[in-house]
């Protein structure tokens, strides 16, 4: 699976989830084990996304060497 196929993954389980918290049929502990998961999803994504940007960072131009 690719990178951008694993963000939308995890984007589709945050809508799932989302539309399951509002639909206010969970009980207060099936709602609060969602919300928990919600936070690892997000987590996830986060650590996925900065992953990615890292990774299409190019190295600076000739001359431009980085700054301490």
């Amino acid at each position: 699976m690719s990178s951008l196929e694993q963000i939308d993954d995890l984007i589709e389980q945050l809508e799932r989830a989302a539309e399951q918290l509002r639909s206010g049929e969970l009980s207060t502990d099936a709602a609060a084990a969602m919300v928990e998961e919600c936070a690892a999803l997000a987590t996830r994504a986060s650590t996925e996304l900065e992953r990615q940007a890292r990774a299409e960072v190019s190295p600076p131009a000739p001359g431009q060497d980085s700054l301490l």
